[in-house]
């Protein structure tokens, strides 16, 4: 295949994982085009703004782009913001959704399609470690949301018999993160304590949940195997297969600061419905792509550090 037959649609590929593979699949050799609310600059790629709820945008940017492969990554991804704003949530994660397997069935419909789906749709699970046949379960309306999407997948495949693949991404995280994300928020407000620009409180929600954590950079090579790799439409977890405590995470970040930080519990930062422990199996991952995750946790939290101290030296100077 040439380099110019490869071509990829990143919807929301101006957001944090989407920069990331946007990067990663120009380096592949696809000809990447972002969809994006806001734009970004990003090398190398295309950014289209657009609002994936705009049908007739949608619509006419598939049929002239054309794509070989297309990586839904667009989403109301937050547990705490569906609690605020759950109709929102549903609209985007799966009206969204339908507008571009619509246009792909129209125009392009050889298409390999990679729909981001997410382990929140498990629930909380009676047996660990979470596969792809544990009983879907949601318990928040963002996992709601995840579940709709999914149907609605499965209905096109049925139907349109479109090439497409769900990856239930369990929590990932990296450098860049929004600090809406636990690992991002703790290294953000120990940067800000280090700079003095905080005072030596560390605010935190449930520090005994335990989560399975990955790098975004092993995720986004997930998704570059899931659409390169031959093998049927299925459902995917894409996971360490390890679960860390968030206290950990949190003891762990502290060790890379001399700043001596004192823990209080915002009640704000509790979840209503949080899940005990989280933790996957990538088992049939692994099997169908030879994919493994390679960069320890203990380095990525490290380089999230390191992020957030840079930029609260940016907005000093």
């Amino acid at each position: 295949m040439t380099t110019d037959s490869k071509k990829v649609i990143i919807t929301g590929g101006g957001g944090f994982v989407g920069k990331y593979l946007s990067q990663y699949l120009v380096e592949q050799g696809f000809v990447v085009y972002g969809f994006d609310r806001h734009g970004s600059d990003i090398p190398n790629i295309t950014t289209v703004i657009i609002d994936i709820l705009d049908k007739e945008k949608v619509d006419k940017y598939i049929q002239q782009i054309s794509p070989t492969h297309l990586i839904h990554l667009a989403a109301q991804s937050s547990v705490k913001k569906s609690w605020d704003n759950p109709t929102q949530t549903i609209s985007i994660n799966v009206e969204g959704t339908r507008n571009i397997l619509e246009s792909i069935t129209l125009h392009t419909p050889k298409c390999t399609v990679l729909i981001i789906s997410s382990a929140e749709i498990y629930g909380t699970p009676k047996i660990l470690p979470i596969t792809e046949q544990t009983p879907i379960n949601p318990n928040n309306p963002y996992a709601e949301s995840r579940k709709q999407q999914e149907e609605l997948c499965q209905n096109f495949i049925t139907k349109n018999k479109l090439n497409l693949i769900i990856a239930r991404s369990f929590p990932h995280t990296g450098a860049g993160q929004s600090d809406q994300f636990v690992c991002s928020n703790f290294a953000k407000q120990i940067a800000l304590i280090e700079a003095n620009q905080q005072p030596p409180i560390l605010t935190v929600g449930n520090l005994e949940a335990k989560r399975d954590f990955t790098d975004v950079r092993d995720v986004v090579r997930a998704y570059h195997l899931l659409i390169t790799t031959p093998h049927t439409s299925g459902v995917f977890n894409v996971c360490s297969a390890k679960s860390i405590p968030i206290s950990s995470i949190l003891s762990t970040l502290q060790t890379f600061s001399t700043s001596k930080i004192t823990i209080k519990q915002d009640p704000d930062k509790m979840r209503p419905s949080d899940i005990p422990n989280m933790v996957g199996s990538n088992t049939k991952l692994q099997q169908a792509t030879n994919w493994k995750p390679i960069i320890p946790i203990n380095q990525t939290l490290q380089e999230i550090l390191h992020y957030w101290r840079n930029e609260i030296l940016k907005n000093q100077s």
